[in-house]
């Protein structure tokens, strides 16, 4: 049976919540989310559950991860059916500050991450968008000060990223990746697929295609720039304007021209219309 989550929404009451829900020891997973929950967010939570005893879920969209050309005014909020689903989950807490709780006025205090946030993929594009994701992660690390904190692979960049600066600044956090979650026929699930017209949805499917055929050839022996240029094709081919579509190492993003080099990841950003969508896969 589901049972309402606690709502929190201020620091002061979140530490009170915090400290009941650590009573007899217990330990707390967070899964940080900005809403427009979707089943990829679900099953974040599960995994979340079965790493602590206690799940914390923050709703949250960043403001500060947005450039004044994006869509903050319009990214997707769908508070009450974002509260039903987590209810079903039965998490135990919803962190739901607003703007001026995480950014009071004078706010001035910013994390400018390096390392895998500077590799030339998702920074390339969106120069702004790390230190907006670093800065409000690590003020939700230690509002909540979890044992675990649960986020998806899709955003593998931000993954690393949030890795990275948990363990440069010692913040006492466990990140763990989730797999993506995906559609029947690929699509990697997003807040923004909502965005997508018909014949774009349609479409859209060709980045995991494309990502699959050049890991396969890529595997089988092909070089590296006759792999990924098969795929870029494949993605510009079906209406994409391509970002970018590149072989990373896994761990620290940085480029490489041979399986030998270490775990490879494969990580696409393209528009579709007026929706951006990312993706990657492991080779």
């Amino acid at each position: 049976m589901s049972r309402s989550p606690m709502i929190v929404r201020t620091v002061p009451a979140l530490r009170r919540a915090v400290e009941d829900l650590r009573a007899r020891k217990a330990t707390i997973a967070l899964v940080p989310t900005m809403g427009a929950l979707h089943d990829g967010h679900v099953s974040l939570v599960r995994l979340a559950k079965r790493r602590a005893k206690r799940v914390i879920v923050s709703i949250f969209v960043n403001p500060t991860q947005f450039a004044p050309s994006e869509d903050f005014s319009s990214y997707p909020r769908t508070w009450k059916a974002d509260v039903a689903r987590l209810a079903a989950e039965n998490v135990d807490a919803i962190w739901n500050p607003d703007v001026k709780i995480m950014y009071p006025d004078g706010f001035a205090t910013r994390i400018v991450p390096e390392g895998p946030a500077i590799a030339g993929l998702e920074d390339r594009f969106r120069p702004h968008f790390f230190g907006g994701v670093a800065t409000v992660v690590g003020k939700l690390f230690t509002q909540v000060r979890p044992d675990f904190a649960i986020f998806g692979e899709k955003d593998f960049q931000q993954l690393r990223v949030v890795t990275r600066m948990a363990g440069d600044l010692d913040l006492g956090v466990k990140v763990i990746g989730s797999r993506t979650v995906r559609e029947r026929d690929g699509l990697a699930m997003s807040s923004r697929n909502v965005y997508l017209l018909p014949e774009e949805r349609r479409a859209a499917p060709v980045l995991y295609r494309a990502m699959k055929e050049s890991a396969k050839r890529l595997r089988a022996g092909d070089g590296f720039e006759a792999a990924m240029t098969g795929g870029a094709e494949l993605i510009t081919n079906a209406g994409f304007a391509l970002d970018y579509f590149e072989a990373r190492h896994a761990e620290t993003l940085a480029p490489i021209s041979s399986l030998k080099d270490g775990p490879v990841r494969i990580l696409v950003a393209a528009k579709l219309g007026k929706t951006r969508l990312i993706d990657n896969i492991g080779v």
